[in-house]
């Protein structure tokens, strides 16, 4: 149920989880404006970068040409996804520069990100002043004229002439989509001005750390999506993320117009149990102790301001607060402790469902697992409790064992991974001994993984739900678990597609072993994995055994839609003992029975509806600025927003709940069925 021979430990390589965003945005030291220019320590981050790019990833590949030209387009993009600043000369300006790079980068010459952010911060300003100008003229809502809306469709403006009427229509568009949503007239146009002012603030606000980490992820993401660079404070909120604790005093934080606003305070929490911040109120002043100076945080950037905000347990931080209702300031005095971060952890419930022979109701024990999370600092220092995903699943299992429930449901729809280790060890829970998993390095080498022990904490029917969302560590678990036959997988056709194993290397430790300096850390992906079947999870994912409508199944989230992903393969597939729990016959009549249930249910068949809605949206490459028109497909194809509201519901995790809604309640009907036809069988 866990146990690994000594040839099947990784260490600490990571399945990273998939990443919406191309680079998570750093916490800074201190808000130093604008970068300025590289130190010797930027200088020896990129040049060891590189050395460990081409030594450690999987393609042993140096950084060539080709290389240098991804990552000046993948960094053009960081800065600029819509082509809304830089002109089509800018570009050609710097993809002549790209030849040049991998000279320049081995010695650790930076001048190419600074000279490029130069140029942005000029052209962010030109563009927020032209805002500025459009904001104010008449717009004509009845002429019949439409704007570009895919992306990669759209091409950098040759002059002024073109960058003008495209930021035309971009503010025509922004009025008509703040019209749609209540706001008109002046108060439309002051929102959208503060809306542009914020922009260009927050990028005069970029320092040199974040630079420097947006640059060398593109030099990484060059490699492929999934190997990039982690500022130290970025690499700090990522072992935050894995352990699921933190100390400060549990508030989430976001920024408008310059303030720092709580969103959120985490239930038990330092700010919580003081009980005096309320949401809404607008942070505007940070002091350390109870003597410490009262900073002004006005217009400083979040991640700053949260920066001053967490500290070690048992000290005090002092809120300089103004509440909604209240504009005179008051000081708030909160003593940080340590925050556990419950939303992150493995939920269970139990429900009753269908009917057994004798009458009573089957009982179905359901896991939501958002990450495979594991506290990697306590595991190195060797603390016994440290927390782990695994720990916390066998604890459920034995609560299901003891509750007497009939089978299992792994819910792994919002799952994007995590550590390699806890995906392995939380798989040997449902397989007695075998392979679990093969993995391919840069030499071409295989080596499998085994859970040696003999025994699994849940030997009944198991079930795990996926969705395009469901990558990497994930996709180890289904896909085991769908090669042993040992259960089903339901949900959209198929997994993400991510199947590469990511090495986290601390450049710090590479100076000072004993003394870390705080460098970041590289993420280089240096190994594939495959199932025990031999296949590759790469680019293709697991595929359901049986499907449901699903509107993240047609989202362009999975591996496929990243660029420069590696490719699909195979190696050797090795032997093991399938188990008896599913066959052809028994996952097609439970697909049967299920499609339909789905062609009967008015919910479903909502969603079918938003489906073809999305994709006609989808299909289309321009949309119309003509008010009517516009109004009109607002009305009847909002796709979008049901897109973007899917996206948060899918990386939410505050407040989060297990909901049995209609895909649920038809996931608990499959597995009702399946123990049905289970019992029916064992009775022959």
């Amino acid at each position: 149920m866990g146990t690994f021979s000594r040839r099947s430990i990784l260490g600490f390589a990571l399945a990273i989880a998939i990443s919406i965003s191309v680079v998570a945005p750093p916490l800074g030291e201190v808000a130093k404006g604008e970068p300025t220019a590289p130190t010797a320590r930027d200088r020896y981050i990129t040049m060891e970068l590189l050395r460990l790019l081409s030594r450690e990833h999987i393609s042993r590949r140096p950084f060539d040409n080709e290389l240098a030209s991804r990552a000046v387009d993948l960094f053009l993009q960081m800065l600029d996804p819509w082509k809304l600043y830089f002109y089509e000369k800018d570009v050609q300006t710097f993809r002549e520069v790209a030849p040049r790079l991998p000279e320049a980068l081995a010695r650790g010459d930076l001048a190419f990100p600074y000279q490029v952010y130069r140029v942005m911060i000029a052209r962010v300003d030109e563009r927020a002043a032209l805002a500025e100008q459009l904001l104010q003229i008449e717009h004509d809502f009845t002429v019949d004229e439409e704007m570009i809306r895919d992306r990669k469709a759209q091409t950098y403006p040759r002059n002024e002439e073109e960058a003008r009427e495209r930021w035309r229509q971009r503010v025509k568009y922004e009025l008509l989509t703040l019209k749609a949503e209540g706001t008109e007239g002046e108060a439309a146009r002051e929102k959208l001005s503060r809306r542009y002012r914020t922009f260009a603030k927050r990028m005069h606000q970029m320092d040199d750390e974040e630079l420097l980490e947006m640059f060398l992820t593109a030099v990484c993401n060059a490699y492929d999506p999934h190997s990039s660079y982690m500022s130290p404070s970025t690499l700090e909120n990522f072992e935050i993320t894995m352990r699921l604790n933190l100390e400060g005093i549990g508030a989430s934080l976001q920024w408008e117009d310059g303030y720092t606003v709580v969103r959120e305070l985490v239930p038990g929490g330092a700010a919580a149990r003081d009980g005096r911040l309320k949401l809404g109120d607008r942070i505007i002043g940070v002091g350390q102790g109870l003597t410490g100076e009262i900073e002004d945080v006005v217009d400083m950037r979040l991640t700053d301001v949260v920066k001053r905000i967490r500290g070690p347990k048992g000290t005090i931080v002092r809120l300089k607060v103004v509440s909604p209702d209240n504009p005179e300031p008051r000081i708030i005095e909160i003593t940080r402790d340590r925050i556990e971060l419950r939303e992150g952890e493995a939920q269970a419930e139990i429900f009753e469902v269908g009917q057994r022979p004798d009458g009573r109701p089957f009982r179905i024990g359901l896991i939501d697992l958002p990450s495979f999370y594991m506290d990697m600092e306590g595991a190195r220092q060797g603390i016994p409790d440290y927390k782990s995903t695994t720990r916390d699943v066998a604890r459920i299992l034995m609560d299901f064992n003891n509750a007497g429930v009939d089978a299992v449901v792994l819910d792994l729809r919002r799952n994007g991974g995590g550590s390699l280790q806890e995906a392995l060890a939380l798989t040997g829970l449902f397989i007695e001994e075998g392979p679990l998993l093969q993995v391919k390095d840069a030499a071409g080498r295989v080596q499998p993984y085994y859970d040696t022990d003999g025994r699994a904490l849940w030997k009944g029917p198991l079930v795990v739900v996926v969705s395009k969302f469901s990558a990497s560590a994930s996709e180890i678990l289904a896909g085991a678990v769908q090669d042993y036959r040992r259960g089903l997988v339901v949900g959209d056709p198929a997994t993400h597609g991510k199947g590469t194993v990511q090495s986290l290397v601390e450049l710090g430790q590479l100076i000072s072993p004993l003394l870390p300096l705080k460098m970041g850390a590289a993420k280089i992906t240096v190994q594939k994995f495959y199932r025990p079947s031999g296949d590759s999870t790469q680019n293709r994912g697991v595929e359901s055994d049986i499907r449901l409508p699903s509107l993240t199944a047609h989202l362009d989230v999975a591996e496929s839609d990243l660029e420069y992903a590696l490719e699909f393969d195979r190696v050797p597939p090795l032997e093991f003992r399938q188990y008896d729990m599913v066959n052809p016959a028994i996952i097609a009549e439970l697909a049967r029975r299920s499609a339909e249930r789905v062609k009967n249910s008015p919910e479903f068949q909502r969603d079918m509806q938003r489906i073809e809605r999305y994709l006609e949206r989808k299909a289309q490459k321009k949309i119309s600025l003509n008010e009517e028109k516009f109004m009109a497909e607002r009305r009847q194809l909002d796709a979008e927003k049901e897109e973007e509201d899917l996206l948060q519901s899918m990386e939410e995790t505050h407040r989060r709940k297990i909901k049995r809604d209609h895909y649920l309640n038809e996931v608990l009907n499959i597995t009702a069925d399946y123990l049905t036809i289970r019992l029916l069988a064992q009775r022959f």
